[in-house]
């Protein structure tokens, strides 16, 4: 049994260029720190303890953020400072393409990408298989100019394509909803409360995922905090108002699902009350038969018809009259 390795890409970047250059991490990142304009980027995904001990070493990483880094579980986006280290988490999240909605569909799948950033290094941890970051490194290498930057434009690249994607899975929650909006409300769609319930448990994944974010992107663009370049801030500016998008999508879609759930479960009320009155009125006629054949079952001497000729037809005859006229009153007052 193979595995994959633990380390996606390595390489050096000088003046925003990838240089053709392969070699141990430590002489690459000497190399880096001999240039005020170059610095290391290796990828990761998946990494275990021993994969991360070079990295750990070589960078002077702190023990308490390498331990967020190689956790797998899901944690809350954050932004921490380790002297001159800065460690950021960032959930991320792809739409899982499906047929039909139902009651067991899973439409978000979430995980994380963990970021060390330093003046001539970043080191991106990801888990999961959403928040593939290739394609923002290839992107960057496309655009030395911006690669330049140094190191907070690789954070920039990173942050942008899983607010990106964050933007493409709102707009995708757009259809599943107003297909749900449109099916709840025609009397053969079947739509089933726990079909509602599930795309409204699927938003709070995506929800508890992308929505904190927010306190990190406010802390990166904070002057006092970070002293980011004055170019590289309002790319993250832009990064936070895609996100504020986002918030407010996602937001929407919430209180959508809300009122489509509450409407879905006053038509359940509603058709329980109509099943429940036509029960009753089935059983009001079955009671009007089973009083009056009560009546001329006492066995009483004395009794009205109890000894004409025709009294057993006549009283069939006035049970099926008045159940044929209690069964039409129900019927014209709606209850049949």
């Amino acid at each position: 049994m193979t595995t994959k390795p633990a380390v996606v890409d390595c390489a050096l970047y000088v003046g925003g260029v990838r240089q053709p250059a392969d070699g141990p991490l430590d002489e690459l990142y000497e190399r880096a720190r001999g240039r005020p304009d170059a610095f290391v980027w290796i990828g990761l995904h998946e990494p275990d303890p021993g994969d991360f001990r070079a990295v750990e070493k070589v960078f002077g990483l702190h023990p308490l953020a390498v331990e967020d880094a190689l956790n797998p579980n899901p944690q809350r986006p954050k932004v921490e400072r380790y002297e001159d280290v800065t460690f950021l988490v960032v959930r991320t999240a792809r739409y899982l393409p499906h047929g039909k909605l139902t009651e067991t569909s899973e439409v978000i799948d979430t995980g994380s990408v963990r970021l060390f950033l330093g003046p001539h290094f970043v080191v991106t941890v990801r888990h999961g298989e959403s928040g593939e970051l290739r394609a923002a490194r290839l992107d960057l290498e496309a655009h030395p100019a911006h690669l330049a930057a140094g190191p907070w434009a690789v954070v920039h690249a990173v942050l942008d394509k899983i607010v990106d994607g964050y933007l493409a899975i709102a707009g995708a929650f757009d259809t599943d909803v107003a297909e749900l909006e449109a099916a709840v409300f025609r009397r053969d769609s079947g739509i089933s409360v726990e079909r509602v319930y599930q795309l409204k448990r699927e938003l709070m994944e995506f929800r508890t995922a992308a929505v904190p974010l927010q306190r990190p992107l406010l802390v990166l663009l904070d002057k006092q905090t970070f002293a980011l370049p004055k170019e590289i801030r309002r790319y993250f500016r832009d990064v936070n108002d895609h996100q504020t998008r986002v918030v407010e999508q996602i937001v929407n879609h919430d209180d959508i699902l809300n009122s489509i759930l509450q409407a879905r479960l006053a038509q359940v009320t509603v058709d329980q009350n109509n099943d429940m009155r036509k029960i009753a009125s089935w059983a009001a006629i079955a009671a009007l038969q089973t009083a009056i054949a009560g009546i001329y079952g006492m066995n009483f001497a004395y009794m009205p018809e109890l000894h004409w000729r025709y009294g057993y037809p006549a009283v069939l005859a006035v049970m099926l009259g008045s159940g044929l006229l209690l069964h039409r009153v129900l019927r014209r007052n709606g209850w049949l």
